[in-house]
């Protein structure tokens, strides 16, 4: 290939000349080859006796029939129709109109413009060693890391609003997770034991409070029933962690109950703003239970350090958790990205990086959001504030809305603080969807985005908020522009059919009109030149 292409530098200087030329012609001479065209229609008014032609044309008109201009828009209105359900099938098939496929992949390019398949421009994400993409699973809900408390703060969201932040779905998961949490190391439960399984699953707040305190008449060290007490009955966050701590005095050595106690408590202390002590309490949490790392208490560790604004030992954090083999979540992937993105986004300008283009660790912080916006498409809109908050759920699902909302309305704030982070985010995320393919068969530096995101989101959040949906493309320009002209020539098929004489009129006069601007010009044009300089151009 490099011996033929070498071989021949003339042809293809040629080439690249004439694209060129294509290229500026088209784009700054327009006008230029309009003109010619009208000088062109002028000289050759004479020699191809334009004249008469326009005159046959009008007796022509004036002889059809109303049954011509029923047949004339009907078959308009059908070859149109015809284009529309093909663009439509194509759009569905392949997530694209065909005429602006076309376009771009063979018109484009001949005019001097680039490949849409070829380098990406500005913001185009650098392409590197794509990580391994595992085969698609089933959507799978987690539990939220950050989730608030229902006492505290949910029920707090009720009384002001009237609206429930958390559906019986996500409510019902959590009972589930209580219940498998604390059964307790005993292979018969004790009486206060089966009060508090009962407990978790009642649907009134009031009952599962009830039912927490006859469990603490049973025994008074029922560690569980002050768990239920400090999470729902509790109205501020000093009382749940007094709760808290006495349920930790009193919890033996379950290890489940005493990972959650412990956690919660370090969440107490971060919400209470001793955030260096809830720093501690968590490390210390994750060095005693280091194989409990499915509770992911690492990004409450980062919350909590990027508030400090410990940027360095955020960076430790992720290096230990942000590895290939390791699952992702919007936490790691985001905070990556801020971190790489606070580097340069107080001095980064788009116009400025037009001109000169990327540097090095501008690529880098680029790269790193399109990397997060790839795993979780649905976060950019909430931290540029396109998108209302809400509460978070306490379940989330991995690359759908509802992490999304519980990542953003927990780390709006540090984007906020990072100068132009937020700036950078929005010159840049949206490139992201220009190197995923379309249809999502398969992902760039993930595995494909699961389709059932949609309804494990809607169940999750509740109803009054609008889920984001992902992948949702609007209609091209071209299907609306064809539907548009089926609707148009079907209604003038109608009229013409429903009213022949009236309609021919119209017509008439419309190409009477038409036609009447080139008489005009060949009238003006003659005045205006001397009669042997026309009889020249015509001679030639």
């Amino acid at each position: 290939m490099e011996d033929t292409a070498g071989s021949n530098p003339q042809s293809l200087g040629f080439t690249e000349k004439l694209k060129s030329w294509l290229s500026w012609s088209w784009t700054y001479v327009c006008f230029i080859w309009f003109g010619m065209v009208l000088i062109m229609i002028y000289v050759l008014w004479s020699p191809l006796k334009l004249q008469e032609t326009l005159t046959s044309a009008s007796v022509f008109l004036n002889t059809l029939t109303p049954k011509f201009y029923v047949a004339l828009t009907g078959t308009s209105s059908l070859i149109s129709g015809l284009i529309l359900i093909f663009e439509w099938w194509y759009f569905r098939k392949y997530g694209t109109s065909f005429i602006e496929q076309v376009s771009v992949s063979h018109l484009r390019p001949l005019l001097g413009g680039v490949e849409s398949s070829s380098t990406t421009g500005l913001f185009a994400s650098v392409n590197g060693e794509a990580e391994p993409r595992p085969s698609v699973s089933e959507c799978k809900v987690w539990r939220n890391p950050l989730n608030l408390f229902r006492g505290a703060e949910y029920n707090r969201y009720t009384w002001v609003t009237g609206k429930e932040p958390l559906t019986y779905y996500d409510m019902n998961l959590s009972a589930q997770d209580h219940q498998t949490f604390f059964t307790g190391d005993t292979p018969q439960l004790r009486p206060e034991d089966a009060v508090m399984q009962k407990a978790w699953r009642e649907r009134n707040p009031q009952a599962r409070i009830r039912a927490a305190y006859q469990a603490i008449e049973m025994n008074h060290e029922c560690a569980a029933a002050y768990v239920l007490l400090a999470e729902e009955e509790a109205t501020t966050i000093t009382e749940a962690e007094r709760l808290f701590k006495k349920a930790l005095s009193i919890a033996g050595k379950d290890i489940n109950l005493l990972v959650y106690i412990k956690r919660r408590l370090a969440m107490c202390a971060r919400k209470l703003g001793r955030i260096k002590e809830a720093v501690k309490m968590m490390r210390d949490l994750m060095k005693e239970f280091p194989l409990l790392g499915m509770l992911n208490i690492h990004e409450n560790l980062l919350e909590a350090l990027l508030e400090l604004q410990a940027y360095a030992d955020v960076q430790a954090v992720l290096a230990k958790y942000d590895d290939i083999s390791l699952p992702k979540s919007a936490t790691i992937c985001y905070t990556s990205a801020l971190l790489k993105a606070r580097a340069v986004s107080d001095k980064f300008s788009p116009e400025a990086a037009s001109r000169r283009g990327l540097s090095t660790a501008e690529m880098n912080a680029v790269e790193a959001i399109h990397r997060a916006v790839e795993f979780n498409p649905h976060v950019p809109k909430y931290l540029l504030e396109m998108k209302s908050l809400i509460l978070p759920p306490e379940h989330i699902l991995k690359r759908g809305d509802s992490e999304a909302v519980a990542y953003a309305f927990f780390h709006l704030q540090h984007w906020k603080r990072a100068e132009g982070a937020l700036n950078l985010l929005h010159c840049t995320w949206e490139g992201t969807f220009r190197i995923i393919p379309y249809p999502l068969e398969k992902g760039h530096l993930f595995y494909p985005y699961p389709g059932c995101t949609e309804t494990a989101d809607r169940e999750l959040l509740p109803s009054f908020h609008e889920v984001s949906v992902y992948p949702k493309k609007e209609l091209p320009f071209f299907i609306l522009f064809t539907a548009g002209l089926c609707s148009f020539t079907a209604m003038l098929a109608m009229l013409t059919h429903q009213f022949p004489e009236l309609m021919g009129v119209f017509a008439k006069a419309f190409f009477s009109t038409l036609f009447a601007p080139l008489g005009f010009f060949a009238d003006k044009m003659e005045s205006f030149m001397p009669s042997s300089f026309w009889h020249q151009l015509t001679r030639i």
